[in-house]
């Protein structure tokens, strides 16, 4: 066995928490040979119901899960992380606008970010999960002074397997069949899911699929607004699919990406496609033998991807501009 690797979560007893916590222990992620520590970090209030999760961890008896730590202390919950996961966030209510929503959870992510900086262990990754998720891996980057700007991503690899769940399905395919799907920007309703470079079968999109008002018109929107209609089906926000994309992300950033494939997530951008450097925007990226990732570079961009690709990236700068106070 190899020595144990640390996983911190945040909003561990919420219930994208609790489907991760679980898939993590059975070593899905890191392997069947690799330990794992968790240190799940939660506020006051939900430390009865995170009392429960780790009941269930203890009953389930995983080979693999080293030891379990509960906390609402930062400094301990990410102490000697290798992998952080920022799960938990303030969610949208009622008559709250987005800047609302941006300056709360930036304040819980400037905290955050600080404390991975002092207590995480020097190979830490951190994914961010919590919306706005794009922005708020932005300020807990910029408060994570000598973290590496290469070890934050924000999770859009949701929107990712929401678009080849789609195409597949018009297509008559399964999902796995689609592959070169590239989500652009942000984790929000401007998104651009680009099937103008993704294949079914090896195949273009657009030689499979022959209704170009369909993939320009619903397509793009049914992606864009999955999460709302999610919410209006269920009376809740994903939770399993969005822990389910979360692990993906975590394992596309651990393993060689297949030749000729990429992955999507959004990384702090080092000026590719014109995309403004700093900025944390959703790219083709591949993952390197060594572990290490890059930006795929290019990929044709035909006009109507450029005027999506610069609507979310407005959006991003826009979203920076209004928490400006919390980066460091």
């Amino acid at each position: 066995m190899k020595p144990p690797i640390t996983v911190s979560v945040t909003g561990a007893a919420g219930q994208i928490g609790y489907a991760l916590l679980f898939r993590i222990a059975t070593g899905e992620i890191f392997g069947k040979d690799q330990p794992v520590r968790l240190r799940l970090i939660e506020i006051e209030p939900a430390l009865p119901a995170l009392l429960g999760v780790v009941m269930e961890l203890d009953d389930s008896a995983f080979p693999l899960l080293n030891s379990i730590i509960t906390t609402t202390d930062l400094d301990e919950g990410f102490t000697g992380a290798s992998w952080a996961l920022l799960v938990g966030s303030v969610p949208r209510k009622a008559g709250m606008e987005r800047g609302d929503l941006l300056g709360i959870n930036g304040k819980i992510f400037t905290s955050q970010g600080k404390a991975i900086a002092r207590n995480a262990a020097k190979d830490v990754r951190v994914l961010v999960v919590g919306n706005p998720c794009n922005t708020n891996a932005l300020i807990a980057m910029r408060n994570a002074a000598g973290v590496p700007e290469d070890r934050f991503f924000a999770m859009t690899r949701l929107d990712e397997n929401r678009a080849k769940s789609q195409l597949a399905s018009k297509a008559g395919v399964h999902a796995s069949d689609v592959t070169n799907l590239c989500i652009w920007g942000n984790h929000s309703a401007t998104q651009y899911p680009d099937f103008t470079n993704a294949k079914i079968e090896g195949k273009p999109v657009t030689e499979v699929i022959r209704d170009e008002e369909w993939l320009r018109g619903e397509f793009i929107t049914t992606v864009q607004q999955r999460g709302a209609a999610i919410i209006k089906a269920r009376g809740a926000s994903s939770a399993a699919s969005a822990a389910n994309a979360a692990l993906d992300t975590m394992k596309a950033l651990i393993s060689p990406t297949p030749d000729g494939d990429w992955h999507s997530v959004a990384v702090c951008s080092d000026g590719s496609y014109g995309i403004e450097p700093g900025l944390i925007a959703s790219m083709p990226i591949r993952t390197k033998a060594d572990g290490t990732w890059e930006v795929v570079q290019g990929l044709p961009i035909d006009a109507f991807s450029q005027e999506k690709i610069d609507a979310t990236i407005a959006e991003l700068k826009e979203e920076r501009e209004a928490v400006k106070d919390l980066l460091s």
